[in-house]
């Protein structure tokens, strides 16, 4: 699902490559009444003087890692307390190489027409002494945005797409547009996001905020460097953040996203879960009946099934693969689900439409079941309640009596009941009852360990160093999906042909495979399971009076390339997140061989490496004529302090232990 609402409405979207908004500075602030919020228009700004704005251009060859300078990044918002406003935003970007010139020389801003009014109040190319080069577009064009064919998304949103002239190194590109929200799906809910670091220098930077004075807001502060300031002008209170030469953020390997860094402000209109919940439930009402329709189907599905899970299965299978994900987010209709009648007509509905069908269904078996609002990737600031945070729903579940609900993501096809995809687990969610009343609860976490994929080879060698054997891989948790959607479609006899030598040949090379067993990718009951038989392929190479073995397995060899680069890094300012790592997982790799009679392997050295940043084992034994190797690689969580960079370098520096390509054999 886009991000955005429920569905395919989005505040920002693409608003001028800019979602979020950012602040100005006092150096280019007029004498306007700083308790005032300016009123722009496209005839320009009162409060700021264009050419005090130029004047902070830089000399290039001072920022030699950046691609362009943000000048000036201004946000300016003035809303009602019902929700209705307008929203100003102004860039004015230097350019300093030529690699962003696209970015700029073809624009476009986006907003939903139905309650939104869009206003591109300027757009000129100047020089850094002010010399007009452009002033105004020398294309534009207004229309409506394509549903892709994949997943598609059938919206009200407008796109202007303008083209700009005089777009070159050295310029400075100065626009301003102004969305006004005419009439909010949710009277008195709004949320913005403005980050004041980016990841260019901003020279100014100024955000506005103007409310009226009975409306106190959800505010939330990230690495202030400068406190905001908050003044009365008669009915109205305006709220400042205001800041001078940012410092652009560079990215830093395994960054935590929680960081002490990064300058946000977040704020929301006072608003409560609970509103939210019994707002959807009020859209959504009479929408979870099982119509004569919805019970004809719902019985050929269960028809074969001999227990409650096997039913359970059965719907969900159906809900989740064979009801294909189409959005129709025009209006209101990208936060109310349609009926289960007309999802069951059309063969198609997104993820609110696929959880009330499934809601009424598993009601209609007898199970308690509700919609869940939740974001499909996390992040949900739970302290800013707003529908803003919201662009997904799954569907929650339990037998009557139970206690504990169950989850399942109806848009997931590889994703068995009982699991949910990586993204939303341990996230909050708003579970909403029919009665509109709501609980707000966390979202189940996998342990690392059931997120697993185990890969082993068990062979003999001959004494001509051609290996024949059996490789299998067994994938569990979230390391299953790639393989579901692999096997997603039968295999024809040449895909199956293929699949075999390579499976085969990912171990030992030139080696052929028989008798492949896969999956049905689609059967969520199924293990993700591949096995083949492998021969042929050459294990060993003589030397003389000694032989290589190549070790199939993955090895460290090149983490010190990584280590390298962290030594070398400017001082850490990001936290370390652990988990992005090894991520958050296990592998396993085991290779055994028989060896020919005689052989001797001379074994490296075993590699156990154990931090809070993760776990990692290459072990080698030989017990008679068995070789066994053995490569283990575990995930860990948790946020470090930016110095612990050292003991995570040194973690990764003990990895290098394990740099054996081969192993010698004597015969």
């Amino acid at each position: 699902m886009p991000p955005g609402a429920l569905e395919a409405y989005s505040f920002g979207g693409e608003l001028v490559m800019k979602s979020a908004i950012a602040g100005l500075a006092l150096v280019c602030v007029s004498t306007l009444s700083a308790a005032q919020a300016p009123r722009i228009t496209p005839a320009g700004d009162p409060s700021v003087r264009d050419d005090s704005i130029y004047a902070l251009a830089v000399d290039p060859a001072a920022y030699p890692e950046e691609t362009g300078v943000l000048l000036l990044d201004d946000g300016v918002i003035r809303l009602d307390a019902d929700g209705r406003g307008t929203s100003t935003y102004r860039m004015v970007t230097q350019l300093l190489r030529p690699d962003d010139l696209d970015d700029y020389r073809e624009m476009r801003f986006s907003w939903a027409p139905q309650h939104q009014r869009f206003t591109l109040n300027w757009v000129k190319v100047v020089r850094p002494d002010g010399t007009i080069i452009s002033s105004e577009p020398s294309h534009r064009q207004e229309s409506d945005v394509p549903a892709k064919l994949g997943d598609p998304v059938y919206s009200d949103t407008r796109v202007l797409r303008i083209s700009l002239s005089g777009v070159e190194v050295g310029t400075i590109v100065d626009y301003s547009y102004t969305v006004e929200e005419l009439k909010p799906f949710l009277e008195g809910d709004d949320f913005h996001s403005w980050s004041i670091s980016t990841g260019q220098t901003v020279r100014r930077s100024r955000y506005i905020v103007d409310l009226p004075a009975s409306v106190t807001p959800r505010i939330q502060e990230r690495n202030l460097r400068q406190p905001r300031v908050e003044r009365r002008a008669g009915n109205r209170r305006v709220y400042t953040w205001a800041a001078a030469d940012v410092p652009r953020i560079k990215g830093e390997r395994f960054a935590s996203d929680s960081n002490g860094v990064s300058q946000r402000v977040q704020w929301a209109l006072p608003m409560t879960w609970a509103r939210i919940g019994a707002w959807y439930a009020g859209h959504a009402r009479g929408r979870y009946e099982a119509t004569p329709e919805v019970r004809t189907k719902l019985n050929e599905l269960v028809a074969d099934a001999r227990t409650l899970d096997d039913s359970l299965r059965a719907v969900h299978k159906y809900v989740a693969q064979d009801i294909r994900y189409v959005s129709i987010a025009l209006g209101l209709g990208g936060y109310q689900p349609r009926t289960p009648e007309e999802v069951l007509r059309t063969g198609f509905g997104d993820c609110k439409d696929k959880a009330t069908i499934f809601v009424a269904m598993l009601e209609r078996m007898g199970l308690e079941a509700r919609p869940v609002l939740l974001h499909s990737s996390g992040g949900v600031e739970e302290e800013l309640p707003s529908i803003a945070q919201f662009n997904h729903v799954i569907a929650a579940y339990r037998r009557k009596g139970a206690r504990e609900w169950q989850y399942s993501d109806l848009t997931a096809l590889y994703t068995p009941l009982g699991e949910l995809p990586f993204g939303p687990q341990g996230e909050f969610g708003v579970i909403v009852h029919p009665d509109g009343k709501t609980e707000e609860v966390t979202l189940p976490l996998s342990a690392i360990a059931e997120n697993r994929r185990e890969s082993r080879f068990r062979g003999e060698v001959g004494s001509d160093g051609l290996v024949r054997g059996a490789f299998e891989e067994v994938s569990t948790g979230i390391m299953q999906y790639d393989g579901r959607e692999a096997l997603a479609a039968p295999f024809d006899s040449v895909q199956h042909a293929r699949t075999r030598d390579a499976l085969a040949s990912l171990w030992f090379q030139g080696a052929k495979g028989r008798n492949l067993e896969v999956f049905d990718g689609k059967d969520l009951s199924a293990r993700v399971r591949f096995a083949v038989e492998v021969e042929g392929g050459q294990a060993v190479t003589s030397t003389g009076r000694s032989a290589l073995l190549r070790l199939p397995l993955d090895n460290m060899a090149r983490i010190g390339d990584l280590v390298r680069e962290l030594e070398q890094a400017d001082p850490r300012q990001f936290p370390i997140s652990a988990q992005s790592v090894f991520g958050y997982a296990e592998t396993v790799q085991e290779i055994e061989l028989v060896l020919p009679e005689g052989w001797s392997a001379d074994l490296p050295a075993n590699v156990e490496v154990e931090s809070p940043f993760g776990v990692y084992r290459k072990t080698y034994s030989q017990d008679e004529r068995v070789l066994t190797v053995t490569r283990f690689v575990g995930g860990r969580t948790g946020v470090h302090p930016p110095e612990k960079i050292t003991d995570l370098i040194a973690f990764l520096r003990a990895l290098g232990a394990d740099d054996a390509s081969v192993v010698v054999i004597s015969k």
